[in-house]
């Protein structure tokens, strides 16, 4: 028999938390609830979770700053926000922390469900099956796609989130040549709506600052066309 993936909810509405857990574990997931940011992210420290799935507006401490002190302690862990806030600027925000997906309120089981195993299938990969899954070298910089770190120096090791380690996985396959922007995002959030190019747009932004290690390397917007990691040899 598997055993059950364990998901930290975080959801200050009693109803919503009882109604979230109760389908949950109804799919087949095991939860513990948890209705402020405090006690939440003490469960997390204590216990091991698949999926932290994250209500933004919190008491005590709100789902953006638990979100971002779990990234300080892994930066594998998928994470869900929960959000009544339609704002760009807010899905943004979360977006930058390094969340996984996002779900504004409200919103169906159904819908859900689907996020929530979409994230899971995609960070379980082990990339035995993946023909991404490789090493590369770019510049003075070693990249390992399975294990999601660069390599800047023999001091300094960057752990990457799942997206951030796919995009760049797809950058580097299509070195210095333009990789079209709804190919980037098929293959890496597998669809090409606006919220997904948005979110495309900020891991850019992410990885530029991880390659300025190496001065050679860059990361140029083709306007109206893609992206191209440039490697200048």
């Amino acid at each position: 028999m598997n055993k059950k993936k364990k998901i930290l909810l975080l959801e200050d509405d009693t109803n919503l938390g009882f109604i979230l857990t109760e389908h949950l574990e109804m799919n087949g997931f095991a939860v513990h609830l948890c209705n402020n940011g405090v006690d939440g992210l003490s469960a997390y420290r204590k216990q091991k979770f698949s999926l932290c799935l994250v209500d933004v507006m919190m008491p005590k401490k709100d789902g953006f700053t638990v979100a971002k002190e779990i990234r300080q302690i892994d930066n594998q862990i998928p994470i869900i926000f929960l959000t009544a806030k339609s704002l760009k600027e807010d899905r943004i925000e979360g977006l930058k922390i390094g969340a996984d997906d996002y779900i504004t309120k409200p919103f169906s089981m159904e819908e859900l469900l689907l996020r929530i195993n979409a994230v899971l299938k995609r960070a379980s990969d082990d990339g035995s099956n993946n023909p991404l899954a490789t090493e590369f070298t770019i510049g003075k910089i070693h990249f390992d796609f399975r294990k999601s770190r660069l390599k800047v120096s023999d001091k300094k090791i960057i752990s990457l989130t799942t997206k951030e380690a796919e995009l760049l996985a797809v950058l580097c396959l299509h070195a210095n040549n333009v990789v079209e922007r709804d190919q980037i995002l098929n293959t890496v959030w597998n669809d090409d709506s606006y919220y997904s190019a948005r979110s495309m747009d900020v891991y850019v932004s992410k990885l530029r600052k991880y390659l300025k290690a190496d001065p050679t390397l860059s990361i140029i917007n083709i306007h109206g066309k893609g992206y191209k990691l440039l490697i200048d040899t």
